[in-house]
């Protein structure tokens, strides 16, 4: 950039306002080319966002924690929209009940499959003990993959990469992997991409179909409390 660009970006970057609305309008690029490709896989809106968000953090040479500190209002907003997935848990509340057992016990094996199954491939390709442990959470929700990595000495910000990654490949090839192997039931499919995927493929699941939405929101808070409840108890024993 010329000086003066360059200038007026200081002086503009300052602005608590700057990356919130620049977060904003990313979004809503993604969203109208996920409009214009008919709904893809591949033109996730989320997806599309953080490209953009990411192209101009390193155009512009600003640290993340700078963009963190003006678009944290979103940040602090995910737990209230977490919450509001009860809603549909709640219009649900008597299938979830009748299947309550299966629901749990495929929730479960999803939990222990894919955090197990990643650090698996990780180790036997070599990765560090931090990146190992860093791995171990990326299926739940972001704040609570931070809070474990840290807690189990992992690297914090290594796992927030990694959650995304992993919500982005989920909402992305969900859907596609899923009719691939035959699933069709979307009870079956919401507790699938809801487990290894988290919040990310939970609001692309209702975007297909709420009930799919509704039972990937479930799986989503079941395996965030299984594995902030059990990691810690497990990297201790193995230690």
């Amino acid at each position: 950039m010329s000086d003066a660009l360059a200038h007026l970006w200081e002086r503009l970057a300052g602005g608590a306002l700057l990356w919130l609305a620049v977060t904003l309008a990313a979004y809503v690029i993604g969203l109208w080319l996920h409009r214009r490709a008919n709904a893809a896989p591949l033109a996730n809106p989320l997806l599309i966002a953080i490209v953009l968000i990411g192209a101009i953090l390193m155009t512009t040479r600003t640290p993340y924690a700078d963009y963190f500190s003006g678009a944290q209002i979103l940040h602090f907003l995910l737990g209230p929209a977490t919450v509001a997935l009860a809603l549909p848990l709640f219009r649900h509340v008597a299938t979830i009940k009748r299947f309550f057992l299966p629901v749990m016990l495929a929730i479960i094996a999803g939990s222990v499959v894919a955090a197990g199954s990643a650090v698996a491939i990780a180790y036997a390709l070599g990765a560090s003990r931090a990146t190992l442990l860093s791995l171990a959470p990326k299926s739940v929700t972001t704040p609570i993959a931070i809070g474990l990595a840290e807690q189990i000495g992992g690297l914090p910000a290594l796992a927030a990469v990694l959650v995304l990654v992993t919500g982005a490949v989920g909402a992305v090839g969900g859907r596609w992997l899923l009719n691939t192997i035959g699933v069709l039931d979307w009870r079956a499919r919401g507790l699938a991409v809801g487990t290894v995927s988290h919040g990310i493929a939970t609001a692309r699941a209702f975007q297909v179909n709420e009930t799919a939405g509704a039972f990937a929101g479930l799986a989503m808070g079941v395996n965030g409390l299984l594995t902030a409840l059990l990691l810690p108890l497990l990297v201790k024993l193995l230690s």
